[in-house]
Parts: C-alpha cells; structure tokens; sequence
C-alpha cells in the first residue's frame, strides 16, 4: 500500500463517514463550526483513489508566534484493526504533514478500546471495595490489537500525555457504555438494577413527561445547566455555545443531534442532549433541578434516550466519561453508581498520545497550560 495525506473538502469528509458504520461526532465536519475558536482542516488518506481515512483536524496558535497545537479527538478515523505497520505509515505521514503545517505539538485520540469490564466485575468490586479502581481490576476483556498499537505509538516517538485519572485531559480515556445491539426494550430494562427500575416506576406514578424540544427550548435546558453548574461545582459553557452545536450539528443530519425535557407539574425538571452518528449514540450533555428530584425525572430522561437510540437502530448507547475510580468516598462515584445502575460496560481507551515535533514549543505550551490552572 502506497498512502498519501491531502486536504479535502468538507463533503469528502462527511461522505467518508457515511460509508463507515459510525464514528465520532468529534470528527464530523460540523464539530469544526462547533469549535469555532481554532482553525480547522478536513484532511484524508488515500491508497491510489481511494479514500482509506479521514480527519478533523484543529489547530490552536501559540500567542503572537505562527507555530500550532493540533488536536484530532476521538481519531483520527483509519482501519485501526489493520495491520501495525499500515498504521505507523499513516501516522508518519500525518506527523509530516502537521509538520509542513507549522505544528510543534500533534494530538491525536485513537478510538480503540483496549480493556472492557462488566456491570457484573464492578458491582462485585464495589461491594468488596478491596480495589479502588478499575486499573487495578482485572478486566473481562483485553484486546491484544490495543496493546500492540500502544508499544508501535512507543516506539515511533508518540507518548501519553500525563493524565492522573484519565478523565480531565481532553477526552475521556474511561467511558460507560449499553450495548444495544440484538436486544428489545425488555432486555435492556432486565439489565437496569434494582434502584434504577425502581426510580422508573416513581417517575411514571408522578406523571413525569418526557419531550422533544425545539432550539427555542435550549434555554431551559441552559437554566437547568447553570444550576447543575453550581451545584456540581464545574464551569458552565454560555448559551451560544449550545446554540452553535445545535446548528451546525442538525444542519449536517437532521437528527444528529436531540434535545429532552422531563416535565412534572408543569415545570421542566431535567434536559439533556444526545449526539447520533451511524450506529452510536452519545448522551452528551445533561442537567437537572434540586426541584422536582424525587420525581425521578433524570432517570427518565435516560430510558426515553435510549429507548430512541434503540429505535434508530443504534448498537451503542454511550453515556460518556467516568474516572477510573471504584472508591466509594470519591467525589466521582456518584456518577459511576449512576451509570451503572443501567447494565453495561465501563471501556478503557488507549486515551490520547502527543507527537512532539518541536519539543521546545511544546514544553512551553506545557508549562503555559500549567500556569493558567
């Protein structure tokens, strides 16, 4: 195979992604018009005419100096089951190619899952509380491609940035995900624990209804997000932002992307934001009210997503980032507890990994993201 790396256009990019059977919707062309603030590349691999992978690449500038960060996340979108030696020859060139670009630092976010546990293993791990995470805890599956694409990324000069718990770098390395796939509604609530149908049922007595909104609604859902905001202790994103990505994601399809409210007497209780591409549906964004919490309208919200995901004929219901964590006294375990209650599966990424093209650029960008902590 003889590859070559070029620019393409917008509806390249996107007709690249339609061919295959999902991919991220970090990598679709209407997250560059979402991340409006950095300058952005559509660029693909090519063996003769065809096209054999695909990237969205974006690119921050140092202050005042023409040199670039380059981020890929959640790729960049190549046959990641092929052999090694083909992905170190696309590798190579996407280095050169950043380099020819002004690049001192590359970025990029392989979607390979490299170690999976089940609802089981943790649950049983929790209960034990003998390990405290999940790297510490032997998992249901490995998966030797990973493994060999970590020690090729070593030994061609990539290395991992330093991310003590895999969850606040720039995508998550941990993920929890319900697999859709072959099963029916009733499959998947067998699957849901005890606390979690239970919570159902709640919601159902109090009468909570679950609506499509319009963009108009994503106000409500932006109030909500400020109050989580506060209470969760996290810096919010303005209302434009969620305006944007509502645009640029349903101009690209129409149902990429899907607003929900749970509504109880009257008042909307919970909002939250999924994200389909192909066969994988994300649950992206949520919120919800100190008011209105025993009607259990976040549980809700939940199963009407997925139940919608089930419908479009998704196989993976991706509920996003966790930590590492298994420690019942840390501050995140509330959310594994919560994502945990529907079954699944908690994966383990081969997280992001840094090309340093120039290492003195990119040891003052280091020391600069440092300082503005």
């Amino acid at each position: 195979m003889s590859l070559r790396i070029t620019p393409i256009s917008r509806d390249q990019h996107l007709a690249f992604i339609q061919s295959l059977p999902s991919a991220s919707f970090l990598q679709t062309p209407a997250w560059a018009m979402v991340k409006a603030e950095w300058r952005s590349e559509s660029i693909g691999w090519f063996d003769g005419d065809n096209q054999v992978g695909a990237a969205l690449l974006l690119l921050r500038q140092l202050p005042r100096i023409p040199k670039w960060f380059a981020y890929i996340p959640e790729g960049p979108l190549l046959n990641w089951q092929g052999a090694t030696q083909e992905i170190a020859e696309a590798l190579h060139l996407l280095v050169e190619y950043a380099r020819t670009e002004g690049v001192f630092l590359l970025r990029i976010g392989p979607p390979v899952a490299q170690h999976t546990w089940s609802a089981a293993t943790m649950k049983t791990a929790l209960a034990t509380e003998e390990t405290t995470a999940l790297t510490s805890l032997e998992p249901d599956e490995t998966n030797n491609l990973a493994i060999a694409l970590c020690d090729s990324l070593k030994s061609s000069g990539w290395r991992a940035p330093r991310n003590e718990d895999g969850f606040g770098l720039g995508q998550p390395q941990f993920v929890y995900q319900l697999p859709l796939a072959g099963k029916n509604r009733e499959d998947l609530l067998s699957g849901f624990n005890q606390l979690w149908r239970r919570n159902l049922k709640r919601a159902d007595k109090e009468e909570v209804a679950i609506e499509l909104g319009s963009r108009e609604d994503l106000q409500t859902f932006h109030d909500l997000y400020l109050e989580t905001a506060k209470r969760d202790q996290f810096i919010p994103r303005p209302l434009i932002y969620f305006q944007n990505m509502w645009d640029a994601m349903r101009s690209e399809e129409s149902d990429r992307l899907s607003l929900y409210l749970a509504k109880w007497q009257g008042s909307a209780i919970a909002s939250t934001i999924m994200i389909r591409v192909g066969d994988h549906a994300w649950y992206s964004y949520g919120a919800s009210s100190a008011h209105g919490r025993e009607a259990r309208g976040s549980n809700a919200i939940q199963w009407r997503m997925i139940q919608d995901a089930l419908d479009a004929g998704a196989s993976i219901y991706d509920l996003r980032g966790i930590t590492s964590t298994l420690d019942p006294t840390d501050p995140h375990a509330g959310l594994l507890q919560f994502k945990l209650g529907v079954g699944g599966q908690a994966i383990e990424y081969v997280g992001e990994w840094d090309y340093r093209i120039s290492p003195l650029f990119s040891f003052l960008f280091t020391l600069l993201l440092r300082l503005r902590k």
